[in-house]
């Protein structure tokens, strides 16, 4: 047990280890090295955040209902969590362009779960929003680590700076709310799962502040990411998985659309980063052939069930998606929401029971 409630978070990075792996790999040191380095930190922090499971985290004071309470810290290239503060609530932005969008995806992120679904911040009960930027040198992640954000700066050569993309804060912030809630299991399909509901929310919350509908958003999680020279758009395509970078350096983007092509592997976590990508296909048609806003619809019914009590810890995509069809029923009805999301699982190939 936990000071969560009983949930047990994990460390949840937004670059896959293979990624990582394959560019340590790289002839290149200027490519190599900060892969390594990235890795060992990796590591490090995974360790860590083992060791805050069984001696318990510090608890924090909510903040007030229905306001974000954000605090971004400055790791000034250390590795020492928090750091220093540099911006807190209701502070006017400064000139440090990484602590300012920091600030507003924590912001954004916030804003899409209370006016949407009305939740308040990550765990429901106004807990602080708190990251830290500046992240130790060259670091080639961003990560959750269970009580905090924390982006690198990149190394300039394959990946920028881990705050553009807001999804990618979306994305980890959304890995806080499933720990707070489903609580799923980080390893084969129930990790998969837990990746593809980050990346969902991400992605929503990436199109909610861009106004966005579901015919004029990308559906790439990590788009403006890589640098100029990587042969890619972003980390993920939900919209067409598998396609998202096609690399000499990173190597072809792994992802499966459908059951046809799942991916079994002992490595990330059983292919967690790999096989997200079928129930994010899924999520993409159901969202698509709905139409309007994302958020709304199948949003609603994904968020229904990662909230709803019954999707277990070591649910399969077919417990998953046998809940999303049994709540799309409970909200909307035997409509056009029920039919989408029933056609979009059978497209990828998931039966649902």
């Amino acid at each position: 047990m936990t000071t969560h409630g009983g949930y047990e978070p994990v460390f949840c990075t937004i670059v896959p280890p293979h990624v990582l792996d394959k560019l340590a790999q790289a002839e290149d040191p200027s490519l190599a090295d900060p892969a390594r380095r990235t890795l060992q930190r990796d590591a490090y922090e995974r360790t860590q955040r083992r060791l805050t499971t069984v001696i318990g985290a510090t608890a924090v004071a909510a903040a007030a209902d229905g306001r974000p309470l954000r605090t971004v810290h400055d790791a000034r290239h250390g590795t020492d969590l928090p750091g220093h503060k540099v911006r807190g609530e209701g502070d006017k932005p400064g000139k440090d362009a990484t602590v300012n969008r920091a600030y507003a995806g924590l912001g954004a992120t916030f804003e899409l779960f209370l006016q949407a679904y009305r939740r308040d911040s990550i765990d429901g009960n106004g807990l602080p929003l708190n990251a830290t930027v500046h992240y130790d040198r060259d670091y080639n992640n961003a990560f959750w680590n269970g009580e905090q954000m924390v982006f690198g700066d990149g190394d300039g050569e394959i990946f920028l700076d881990f705050t553009i993309p807001i999804d990618v804060i979306g994305h980890e912030l959304a890995h806080g709310v499933t720990q707070y809630t489903a609580n799923l299991t980080y390893f084969g399909q129930p990790g998969a799962l837990n990746e593809s509901l980050s990346d969902v929310f991400g992605a929503l919350i990436k199109q909610y502040t861009l106004g966005q509908t579901a015919a004029e958003a990308d559906w790439l999680i990590g788009a403006g990411l890589l640098a100029p020279r990587v042969t890619g758009t972003a980390l993920r395509s939900m919209k067409e998985p598998g396609t998202a970078y096609d690399d000499d350096v990173l190597g072809k983007d792994p992802q499966p659309a459908t059951m046809d092509d799942f991916v079994r592997t002992g490595r990330d976590n059983g292919g967690v980063h790999i096989n997200s990508g079928i129930p994010n296909h899924a999520f993409y048609l159901a969202a698509t052939a709905l139409g309007g806003h994302a958020w709304e619809r199948a949003g609603q019914v994904w968020y229904d069930v990662l909230t709803g009590g019954e999707l277990k810890q070591q649910a399969m995509f077919a417990d998953f998606a046998t809940l999303t069809v049994k709540a799309a029923r409970e909200r909307f009805g035997e409509g056009e929401e029920l039919d989408a999301v029933s056609k979009a699982w059978e497209q990828v190939g998931v039966r649902t029971l």
